[in-house]
């Protein structure tokens, strides 16, 4: 392809009828270490903006009903770790699969495994069906049934995300949905399949409204080449306004999560952390360039930074109010 081709193309396997036996040969140290990839086992900010807001909502679960003991608090927060591992890894395939000849043309994308040929369609195809096959199983096995029906509502916009920057520069939206559903989850697993929908919806909502602020500034890093290609992005389409537009959504966030603490009866130790995490995001925000795409990587790391602050508030507040409260 010439440097100045830019029309968008399917990136296919030169081989177009793989062999059965060339399919499920044993993976290549180049393919293992494509799948690794793929996963984005190499960086796990992913991991931690699913597994963040999984860990808040069972921190206040224990905060809201003290027969619940916090050994198995601890217990379902860990439980949670490898299913949230498997969740964003199931995302980051099925995106990087779906998105390869958009990758191909993005300076920032254009090394991942597909695009690079370390591994081909056919084979990503095959692993991300073994992924999902075990996600399904442990999903099953370790799930509740609310948490299970959750998921399983949830598990179509897997399919519908990669998708969304080629007709929508609302991308962000469907991602927080995903990432942020286990604030139902973490409470319910917790909770006899009991789920107090008016304190965890604001706080879903708000996280929601978190995942679109960090990406939008995330996305600026792509947009020269989204312009190029003819993709969509909330950095292209808020332009100028993106810092303005993003400290609106930010504060949404941080008003919704402490609207949820105020129903969840948190105490003082709650409101001083959620304000403390604020002040981080917003003076990070105000001086990040989105014209410089490593401010804007800069300002998307930070996040797990402030999702752990919010985070460190509950859990130190739930104990103290369960030990302090007659």
């Amino acid at each position: 392809m010439s440097s100045g081709d830019t029309t968008l193309r399917n990136v296919e396997s030169p081989r177009k009828n793989v062999a059965l036996s060339v399919l499920f040969k044993a993976p290549s140290t180049e393919e293992a270490q494509a799948c690794w990839e793929l996963c984005r086992l190499h960086n796990n900010i992913g991991f931690w903006v699913v597994w963040l807001p999984t860990a808040w909502s069972i921190a206040m679960a224990y905060n809201a009903q003290r027969d619940i003991a916090a050994i198995n608090a601890l217990q379902t927060a860990l439980l949670y770790v490898p299913l949230c591992f498997g969740m964003k890894s199931l995302i980051m395939t099925v995106d990087d699969i779906l998105d390869r000849d958009i990758d191909l043309l993005v300076e920032r994308t254009k090394n991942r495994p597909l695009p690079r040929g370390s591994i081909s369609p056919e084979r990503a195809w095959l692993f991300f069906s073994a992924q999902l096959s075990i996600g399904m199983v442990l999903a099953i096995q370790y799930l509740d049934k609310t948490s299970l029906q959750i998921a399983i509502l949830i598990f179509p916009i897997y399919i519908i995300y990669p998708t969304c920057k080629r007709w929508t520069n609302l991308a962000p939206i469907p991602l927080g949905f995903m990432f942020n559903v286990g604030v139902f989850m973490g409470w319910s697993y917790l909770s006899a399949h009991t789920v107090p929908w008016h304190v965890l919806l604001p706080v879903y909502l708000g996280a929601c409204l978190w995942t679109f602020t960090y990406e939008t500034i995330y996305q600026h890093q792509d947009k020269v080449d989204d312009v190029k290609i003819g993709l969509y992005s909330p950095a292209l389409l808020l332009g100028s306004w993106t810092i303005p537009i993003c400290a609106c959504t930010g504060l949404l966030f941080f008003i919704m999560v402490t609207y949820s603490g105020f129903l969840n009866n948190q105490g003082i130790a709650f409101f001083v952390g959620v304000a403390y995490a604020g002040s981080v995001l917003f003076r990070k925000l105000r001086n990040t360039n989105i014209d410089i795409p490593e401010d804007c990587k800069q300002f998307f790391l930070l996040n797990v930074k402030v999702g752990q602050i919010i985070l460190g508030a509950l859990v130190i507040d739930s104990v103290y109010n369960r030990f302090s409260r007659p």
